[in-house]
């Protein structure tokens, strides 16, 4: 297992840069995922730790080694790409084999290290069979294995589940972490979609424009945004305009045009004064509703439209001109909708302050 240092990287592509003075390290063994936006870098950060793209500066470190100039083959990094790149002459072996025998190995240890590869992913039966015999699932896990059998250094992974369909996504989300923890491979995986980063990532790095606007686990970044750009990205939410009233530590008092919150903020290394203005993020399903106001953060209001949907219900609160979103677990206001006056009520913890 290695750790990768990235220090005050910049690249430019002519007049455009798409990476700004970048730092970040990730952990050996992490299963660290780039997010953001369409343009936002995290491509271009992939490929420059592939060694496709040369930086105009800053440094890459591949544990205590600098590997910003050095080729891409000389790298021993795995890469997998939002297509499967199978050859469609070669059988699922011959496949995985490539790579071994452009590094001159031994036939007797490509035959046991491609079978090695090919049972880790659950395709040791199908070593014989072609790519156009198998679903789009079982030549991904082949694309895996051609990545692990040269027994890289760190794994690169460029939106690998865009292809699929949202089972076969469901079901190699689980299994490319199953995999990379069983490898104990460091891997940088670079996604559009956000449940796929929730879900398996250990860490992750929220980009925009060239910089890295959060970096945290999936909790942290998904119940603390430090910006409502991330707040906005990740997950639904609710945004409130408001004014700072009193700050305490990380407690913060606001006053919003539907009433006084009180919560924390999105990144306590920022303090508001008193009075800046700022934003109030508030997660649809941290509402609970009651019949009666049960203390601070309580708002009086009335269910418009609901969508009931089972296990839950999407409720749209009306609280004098402003709507918000409210998701009802195991919902019981789902008849409220057009009636009467209810609560919604919102812990402290939940309620998180921005500063732009």
């Amino acid at each position: 297992m290695i750790s990768i240092r990235i220090q005050q990287l910049t690249k430019k592509f002519g007049a455009v840069t798409a990476l700004h003075q970048l730092d970040l390290e990730i952990n050996p063994g992490e299963l660290f995922f780039l997010l953001g936006p369409s343009g936002c870098g995290k491509t271009t950060l992939l490929r420059s730790l592939a060694g496709f793209y040369i930086p105009e500066s800053g440094k890459i470190l591949f544990g205590d080694e600098d590997v910003t100039r050095l080729e891409p083959h000389k790298r021993n990094t795995g890469m997998m790409f939002q297509s499967y790149a199978l050859w469609p002459h070669m059988t699922l072996a011959e496949n995985v084999a490539f790579g071994l025998e452009e590094r001159k190995v031994p036939a007797a240890e490509i035959k046991r290290r491609v079978g090695e590869a090919l049972e880790s992913v659950r395709m040791g039966d199908y070593a014989q069979r072609k790519p156009n015999q198998l679903s789009g699932g079982q030549q991904q896990r082949v694309a895996l294995a051609r990545a692990l059998v040269i027994r890289p250094r760190c794994l690169l992974l460029d939106e690998p589940l865009s292809n699929l369909d949202a089972k076969l996504r469901l079901e190699m989300r689980t299994e490319i972490r199953r995999v990379c923890k069983e490898f104990k491979l460091t891997t940088v995986y670079v996604t559009h979609d956000q449940k796929e980063a929730l879900s398996i990532s250990d860490r992750m790095a929220i980009l925009d424009g060239g910089h890295i606007k959060q970096v945290g686990t999936p909790r942290d970044v998904y119940s603390r945004p430090h910006s409502k750009l991330v707040a906005n990205f990740i997950g639904e939410t609710d945004f409130l305009a408001g004014r700072v009233v009193s700050v305490t530590g990380d407690r913060v008092e606001v006053q919003t045009n539907i009433g006084h919150f009180k919560g924390v903020l999105g990144d306590p290394a920022r303090p508001p004064a008193f009075g800046t203005n700022v934003t109030v993020s508030i997660r649809p399903e941290c509402w609970s509703l009651s019949t009666e106001r049960t203390g601070d953060n309580s708002l009086p209001g009335r269910i418009g439209e609901s969508v009931y949907l089972g296990e839950v219900a999407q409720h749209a609160f009306v609280c004098g001109e402003t709507t918000l979103k409210i998701f009802e677990l195991n919902p019981r206001f789902a008849a409220q909708a057009g009636r009467g006056q209810v609560f919604a009520t919102v812990r402290p913890e939940d309620v998180v302050v921005l500063v732009e």
